[in-house]
């Protein structure tokens, strides 16, 4: 190749290998999830794909995340909330990893809707959980029954079920927050079953050395927590699996597409024809608890919102029983 060649031709500079292990370390340093880690680094792969030369985001910045955010909005038709990850990503990219803040992003926004959440009936839901059993039954009661996210049911520890109290404590729900949450009496005694069996797969694990998956921060604070029952999750795995972050075979939680797949198939035997699915549990906690005249601010902790108009959407969705229709007043 003569230099002229050489000064026409496009240097292609994709993102240098170390760059993930870069973004891996400041998200391990910030205890962040390896769920956001994961939507994060796929952000940033997109980035830096959207652009033909693939530089280095270092090359890059207002004007090329600009150009990225506006092309999610206007040509991929993607929500506002997904342009919103795709922005938290990148400034977690520049402002934490290279260390070189954005300055203004004068992006086209995507359009924000807002959709009322799906909410069942008290009788809809009684024919949900009578086509499920086993520890799918017990999670669906504890999304209904105590208002919790799919993840905060899953990820729950033995010592977080507090039977004498009837309570449960959630432990770095979303936004990092510690809340308590009502256990049903109606589930006390299936769920004290289940934990019986639970722990006889405790036992196995702690004879073999097998660790319970934990926060790296945590295990390294309380050695002997992930050998100990009370850190053992409520719900675990039938196997063993290799834990990404240490790269050791650990005992994970249940995985959430189990529930998700056993909800689904409850509502179709139970035809209901609603848009049902895990999230439907706690929008129907949250509405049950409005009809039942209980407090908005009560509601607003129970769920864990910051905001109280987070909550105040479900003043939207409560039976209209009382409201007659003129057609029936004629």
């Amino acid at each position: 190749m003569n230099q002229a060649q050489q000064q026409t031709t496009p240097i292609v500079t994709a993102p240098q290998p170390r760059l993930k292990a870069m973004v891996h370390d400041v998200c391990r340093r910030r205890h962040l999830s390896l769920r956001t880690e994961q939507s994060y680094w796929h952000y940033i792969v997109a980035f830096c794909h959207f652009f033909k030369d693939k530089r280095h985001p270092r090359d890059m910045g207002e004007t090329e995340v600009t150009a990225f955010l506006t092309h999610l909005a206007v040509n991929r038709g993607v929500s506002a909330s997904t342009q919103n990850l795709a922005f938290n990503a990148l400034l977690f990219l520049y402002r934490d990893v290279l260390e070189r803040p954005l300055g203004n992003i004068d992006a086209m926004r995507a359009k924000r809707t807002r959709r009322l959440p799906v909410v069942l009936s008290r009788e809809e839901v009684k024919r949900l959980l009578g086509k499920m059993s086993g520890q799918h039954w017990l999670i669906a009661s504890l999304l209904y029954g105590s208002g919790l996210r799919l993840m905060e049911a899953l990820r729950l520890r033995v010592q977080d079920v507090d039977f004498d109290r009837r309570q449960i404590v959630v432990r770095l729900g979303k936004g990092n927050k510690d809340r308590v949450v009502p256990l049903p009496g109606a589930i006390v005694g299936e769920l004290q079953r289940h934990l019986a069996a639970v722990e006889r797969l405790h036992q196995q694990d702690r004879a073999g050395r097998i660790p319970c998956s934990m926060e790296p921060a945590l295990a390294r604070k309380f050695q002997l927590a992930p050998y100990s029952w009370g850190w053992f999750y409520v719900f675990p795995a039938r196997q063993r699996a290799v834990d990404p972050l240490s790269g050791k075979i650990k005992r994970h939680h249940l995985h959430e597409t189990a529930l998700q797949k056993a909800i689904h198939q409850a509502a179709l035997a139970a035809k209901i024809t609603k848009r049902c699915g895990c999230h439907t549990m706690r929008h129907s906690f949250a509405t049950h608890l409005l009809e039942a005249g209980r407090d908005i601010r009560t509601i607003q902790e129970l769920l864990g919102h910051k905001d109280l108009s987070t909550t105040q959407i479900y003043t939207h969705v409560v039976s209209r029983d009382a409201i007659l229709s003129p057609m029936d007043m004629m």
